[in-house]
């Protein structure tokens, strides 16, 4: 509460001074009429100004939006900072009628039938200005125009994950050139059809003094880099044996190709699943899984016409059944890993590679890792600077709303990635990890596929449970295949970088400035390349 002031002027009106009614002893001087004005002095005024002219500014604003147009600058500031001095309490300034506009359910009739909203920011305003209206009509237009916008970039952005699974389902008709070119060669050239690796070296591929890489893919380019930048990058090429494994119908092509193109020292293999005695004989477990995954989910989930046609879930939901659908989910190369030790019963220790990596240093260290007893040497995906990619947890791949996967699992531990994997096979042949897996797939199918959505890692995550052994981040950088925040540097200072993604490197919705890491271990100049027209950008 204010208390009485003695106010004093001079005669000469040069001095002001206003002083407490008990006759405190300090006091307020003003020098009103001083022939030197202070530099100061100016400064405070205008500092003081300019405050003063923002707030009018804004109450004024308000008072327009709530209809009160009648009021002066003048008037509207002493209504509004009057309660304030007073110690009274001040009212909201947003009408509650625009709270109550903006919160009321959208109708999805009224939605197909409103009037054409403004496009952009500046119609809107101009539209208000013309139109001046009250608070009501004012939140009315903003939400009908926040609302078509939004439903327009829901419906862009379901269209781009549409076409994006469309490019990456698809076979480029390069890369299908390049297959039909290197089976022609596989009949016609004996070059083309030579013993890999030649006979003085089969021993190799069961000695455990060598460094055994395994590679499955059906896609002949993709393997070819694989392999390049493992030999190149390694310090004692002569000790590498990487075993190749691909389908029936890929064989005659990928032999083709790495009989032409020796990567002497290195001992190449290339085998098709059909040359292994045990996945000829009996019942293999993960291929009957796949048929019936296959047959339920084109019965229950239906093409990518009906997944886009759903105006409900959010873009990044459609986007995953988009990827659910795509065939690499589905085929043998992705789900073969899980059978390594009945593959190979000689070998102790592997290392798996994806066939959308790079391998940009020596990966012998790897051997000497410790893994503790564990099967699986992988790279954590929930910590690290780029929360984006290392953000995953078994939460981001399971569907913990299931009693069976609540029951079991704990949603907030850390997931590990696929794509670079150290596999102790002694260790590994010791547990029942391939059955968990198998069992895991039918309990899937059982429940219409509704434990998880798509991939070989969220039974993987299951299967190696208690069984991860964790290794430092530098060996594998993923993400390059589905975003590109990643810089070429960070890039170039990982051991592997994986285009996990739709965005793979031999497509043309690659990331342009991620693209070259690849490239580099493709030549270019290769008559069988040339002739297909593969280019480097």
């Amino acid at each position: 509460m204010l208390k009485a002031m003695q106010l004093h002027i001079s005669p000469s009106l040069r001095h002001v001074t206003v002083l407490p009614a008990k006759g405190f002893k300090e006091f307020i001087k003003v020098k009103v009429g001083s022939k030197r004005l202070s530099y100061r002095m100016v400064f405070y005024c205008l500092l003081f100004l300019t405050f003063l002219l923002r707030f009018v500014f804004v109450l004024t604003a308000i008072d327009t939006i709530d209809g009160e147009r009648k009021c002066s600058t003048l008037g509207c500031l002493g209504k509004k900072i009057g309660p304030r001095i007073l110690g009274k309490r001040l009212e909201s300034t947003v009408p509650e009628v625009i709270y109550r506009v903006l919160e009321e359910p959208s109708d999805q009739t009224d939605t197909q039938t409103r009037p054409e909203s403004p496009q952009t920011l500046e119609e809107f305003i101009a539209e208000m200005k013309d139109g001046r209206p009250d608070a009501k009509t004012f939140a009315v237009k903003l939400k009908a125009m926040v609302t078509q916008l939004e439903e327009r970039t829901r419906t862009a952005k379901i269209q781009e994950y549409l076409y994006r699974h469309v490019a990456s389902s698809s076979i480029p008709k390069q890369l299908h050139c390049l297959a039909l070119k290197l089976a022609h060669e596989h009949s016609t050239n004996s070059n083309a059809r030579l013993q890999l690796p030649s006979p003085e070296l089969v021993p190799a591929l069961v000695d455990n003094s060598y460094f055994h890489f395994v590679l499955a893919s059906d896609n002949i380019i993709a393997a070819s880099v694989v392999a390049s930048s493992l030999v190149r990058n390694f310090i004692g090429p002569d000790k590498i044996v990487l075993h190749i494994i691909t389908d029936r119908k890929t064989y005659a092509p990928m032999q083709a190709w790495f009989s032409l193109h020796p990567l002497t020292p290195a001992v190449i293999e290339v085998k098709g699943l059909h040359h292994f005695d045990w996945f000829t004989k009996g019942r293999v477990p993960v291929m009957e899984a796949m048929e019936k995954d296959q047959k339920a989910r084109s019965q229950f989930r239906g093409g990518s016409s009906a997944i886009v046609a759903n105006k409900t879930e959010k873009p990044k939901i459609i986007a995953a059944k988009l990827q659910a659908l795509s065939p690499k989910y589905n085929s043998l190369m992705n789900h073969i890993r899980i059978h390594l030790p009945e593959l190979f019963p000689s070998l102790d220790k592997i290392v798996f590679l994806d066939d959308d990596i790079v391998v940009q240093t020596d990966l012998s260290p790897l051997w000497d890792i410790d893994m503790n007893g564990k099967v699986n040497g992988a790279v954590e995906t929930c910590r690290g600077e780029d929360k984006y990619v290392m953000s995953k947890r078994f939460k981001s791949y399971l569907n913990f709303s299931h009693p069976l996967i609540a029951e079991h699992f704990d949603p907030s531990e850390c997931a590990w990635a696929y794509g670079m994997n150290i596999f102790d096979l002694e260790e590994w042949r010791k547990t029942n990890i391939s059955h968990t897996y198998y069992y895991w797939l039918q309990q899937n199918l059982k429940s219409d596929l509704s434990l998880w959505q798509l991939g070989t890692l969220p039974p993987g995550l299951i299967a190696f449970h208690g069984h991860v052994h964790t290794i430092d981040p530098f060996w594998h950088m993923l993400g390059l295949g589905y975003q590109d925040n990643t810089t070429l540097a960070e890039a170039q200072s990982a051991s592997v970088i994986h285009f996990n993604g739709r965005a793979k490197p031999w497509l043309d919705i690659a990331f342009p400035q991620l693209r070259p890491l690849w490239t580099k271990y493709v030549n270019f100049s290769d008559k069988l390349i040339k002739s297909c027209h593969i280019r480097a950008s």
